[in-house]
């Protein structure tokens, strides 16, 4: 009796065990059949700048790759920020999911929120994913905290110098070199930083090629910001003389000082005041080398993710937290709401997503946050604010998600709304507004805000964006400095 109870009980345990390894398998498997998440990072890297979506000037020959491979949105916005780093709230939205006002207010919650596990990467590593982080952070929460996988955490820019502002002036000896290593920059440390990321996520794919669990890798660039340093023969590429000016130029941009775009503000110290041509050239000259630079280490990371042999179940996603000027409207920095300086690249490539297509659909950069999420069948809690792009991937026709696009600088000196092909900038310590049409007027060169019959257009914008304002927890009243134009 003793013996047949035993073995019944050995029957069971096997059983049970054989159920379990089942059970494991399962999910082993549902593991191997999620997909993985490459994410590409750019900083100060303006839509305009890609060579595949129109650009003649700059080389981009792997970002190219990525627009034959994928589809591209063309016009992928960023909603702004609370202070002069547009960059830190681009991030903030990016990886809480939160919209602009609400990620400010949130910002001194984040260590409560990492316990939550609620960042991006925890909710990706909830749904079974390895995490992996390399370069520039700019979130006030240390990365290691939230990812599986950090090196090299990079701050908000290089070291810059004072050599390197209110540059070049014609005529005069420039003792800045955009390769002169003594100045350090994204040479601190030895090697371009721009060359260590690329070094990096060639260690991770050797990580994860090893592992069954799903990846989700954050490669996060410093350049093309400033300092824009890049080795000599990428500047070689790009000579001054033959870099176009900008059909939208100015020696100074009219309400500069009123928006928070003067002389004071860090990024606008770069190029002399009055702007000259000169100036602009050199500048972009510059921006073009590390933008080039910075391509082909994306295509290190392509060839990294091929050789790991993951390619095929891997989507990856390339965009920058914002755009820059560069010469534009007589502005160097971003903290403006013209397209060049709101709005960055976005390319989409994976399974089933169509290739060397295009979208010309209004979304928001942080929208990848909640795709990768709805990719992934993961949770996704109620503070995410921001949309999956893949109904828009899946059927080109359709429409955004977003009636019309937001955005705003500082407290009181900026805000716009972009609804249908129009676009209403608002300067409430100028008193001004500025109304484009995008469509006949890509480039942003003919203010219609005092044309005849133009008025209604701008007041309904303009109520469209105080509605836009209640939804955000925008906290300016616009109607204390435009009373003509509120509802009364």
């Amino acid at each position: 009796m003793k013996i047949k109870l035993n073995l019944l009980k050995n029957r069971i345990e096997n059983a049970l065990t054989v159920t379990l390894l089942a059970v494991i398998a399962g999910q082993a498997s549902l593991l191997a059949d999620k997909p993985n998440f490459l994410f590409i990072f750019a900083d100060d890297l303006s839509y305009e700048t890609v060579a595949a979506l129109g650009n003649e000037e700059v080389k981009t020959p792997n970002i190219d790759r990525l627009a034959e491979m994928g589809t591209a949105f063309t016009n992928t916005y960023n909603m702004g920020a609370w202070n002069g780093a547009v960059c830190i709230a681009s991030r903030n939205m990016l990886n809480t999911g939160r919209f602009v006002w609400r990620a400010q207010s949130g910002e001194k919650a984040l260590p409560e929120l990492a316990k939550e596990k609620g960042f991006w990467s925890q909710l990706l590593e909830r749904s079974g994913y390895t995490t992996y982080m390399s370069g520039k952070w700019h979130v006030k929460i240390d990365p290691a905290a939230i990812f599986n996988h950090v090196v090299h955490p990079r701050p908000g820019m290089p070291n810059q110098t004072k050599e390197g502002y209110d540059r070049p002036k014609e005529g005069e000896l420039d003792v800045w070199s955009p390769f002169d290593q003594s100045f350090e920059g994204f040479w601190a440390g030895g090697k371009h930083w721009s060359e260590v990321l690329a070094d990096d996520a060639e260690s991770f794919f050797g990580n994860a090629a090893e592992k069954e669990d799903p990846f989700f890798m954050y490669l996060a660039f410093n350049a093309p910001h400033d300092p824009r340093q890049a080795p000599k023969p990428f500047v070689d590429m790009y000579p001054e003389n033959e870099i176009q000016v900008p059909s939208s130029y100015m020696p100074y941009y009219p309400y500069a000082e009123e928006i928070g775009c003067g002389p004071k503000l860090r990024d606008e110290k770069l190029a002399p005041f009055p702007r000259t041509e000169f100036a602009v050239r050199v500048n972009r000259q510059e921006y073009f080398a590390i933008i080039t630079h910075m391509d082909e280490q994306i295509g290190r990371i392509l060839d990294a993710l091929e050789k790991s042999g993951k390619k095929d179940n891997t989507y990856i996603f390339f965009t920058a937290d914002h755009g820059l000027a560069v010469g534009h409207h007589g502005l160097i920095g971003k903290q403006n709401m013209y397209e060049h300086s709101v709005k960055a690249p976005l390319i989409v490539v994976g399974p089933n997503v169509p290739q060397g297509e295009r979208r010309d659909a209004a979304v928001y950069l942080q929208d990848v946050m909640a795709t990768t999420l709805d990719i992934a069948d993961a949770e996704v809690p109620d503070y995410v604010e921001f949309n999956s792009l893949l109904p828009l991937i899946d059927n080109a026709s359709r429409k955004s998600a977003y009636d019309s696009i937001y955005g705003c600088y500082l407290g009181d000196r900026q805000r716009m709304i972009r609804s249908g092909d129009h676009k209403l900038i608002v300067y409430s310590l100028a008193k001004r507004v500025r109304l484009y049409d995008l469509k006949n007027d890509p480039l942003e060169l003919v203010d219609l805000a005092g044309a005849p019959g133009q008025w209604e257009r701008v007041r309904t914008l303009y109520q469209e964006l105080q509605a836009l304002q209640a939804e955000m927890d925008d906290p300016l009243d616009l109607d204390a400095y435009f009373p003509e134009l509120g509802k009364g």
